[in-house]
């Protein structure tokens, strides 16, 4: 039987000053580097790289964890109230997805699902661009989202090689 309420509940507890900080590092990553998308009414930035290292060094809950607040914090900072809940949404399921099978180190797997999680990622902007804007923002969307994502999907396999080989997360 899957419990998934007690996982959750056990990482937070295990791990809450590390999800923390992990949450507030991705957070200001991604203040640092912003790219306004007028069309969107949204923007481009490095929160990938926080969500898909911690997803892949601590597992898909704390992907989920870290995807969704930090997301949601992001928009709330720089004044995107409408996007916040569909952050939540999309940042949380895209971390989930992307640290699910952290557990195995093959490079491959590791790319397949932080594609998957690019693609829930890109899809669900999609959707959520469109019901705030329209079909044409919407997919005026699309391309920043990908080179969002393929950009933290590259950085963020580079750091955790790293970190792999250096051993710091158990």
């Amino acid at each position: 039987r899957n419990n998934f309420g007690g996982f959750f509940m056990k990482i937070v507890k295990d791990k809450f000053a590390l999800l923390a900080m992990l949450t507030a590092l991705t957070t200001v990553l991604a203040l640092t580097f912003i790219f306004p998308v007028p069309m969107t009414k949204g923007y481009v930035n490095l929160l990938e790289v926080g969500i898909y290292t911690t997803a892949m060094l601590l597992g898909g809950t704390a992907g989920m964890i870290v995807g969704g607040i930090s997301g949601g914090m992001l928009d709330l900072l720089l004044g995107y109230p409408q996007w916040i809940i569909f952050s939540v949404i999309n940042h949380g399921g895209q971390g989930y997805l992307a640290g699910k099978w952290s557990s195995n180190k093959n490079t491959k797997t590791r790319i397949l699902f932080l594609v998957v999680a690019s693609i829930f990622m890109v899809v669900g902007y999609f959707f959520a661009t469109s019901f705030l804007y329209g079909n044409v923002a919407g997919v005026a969307s699309i391309i920043g989202n990908i080179i969002q994502n393929a950009f933290g999907m590259v950085v963020s396999m580079l750091l955790v090689k790293v970190l792999d080989r250096m051993d710091l997360i158990k």
